[in-house]
């Protein structure tokens, strides 16, 4: 062997022919699940039409508490709840909006009958 050829054998290391062993963790996928507490927050401070946001809010955290526990099928209960609850004050929130914004428009909301 050349000296060209040894000082490149030391620097690619010594080769070994055997895998270095591995681990691999494996996440359920049912603990990634929303509980859509950041949504029910929002619909509480913004669009709490009728308290549906709050009550929303107070699901979605069973949701994460069930969540922290490992119980699965209460955590997706009540994220399904909260998600409902949240749909129904955005939407209600959103409607009477417009119909304020219509009111107001058409000169009935400025008290001049």
């Amino acid at each position: 062997m050349s000296k060209e050829q040894q000082e490149m054998g030391l620097l690619r290391g010594p080769h070994i022919s055997t895998s270095a062993p591995t681990t691999t963790i494996n996440m359920p996928a049912e603990i990634s699940r929303p509980d859509h507490v950041t949504w029910s927050m929002f619909n509480t401070l913004f669009f709490n039409f009728c308290c549906l946001g709050f009550i929303a809010y107070a699901y979605s955290v069973k949701s994460r508490d069930r969540k922290m526990v490992g119980d699965v099928t209460g955590a997706q209960a009540y994220a399904s709840t909260a998600k409902c609850l949240n749909i129904c004050a955005l939407v209600f929130s959103i409607i009477m909006i417009i119909i304020f914004i219509a009111l107001y428009a058409n000169g009935l909301g400025s008290g001049a009958f």
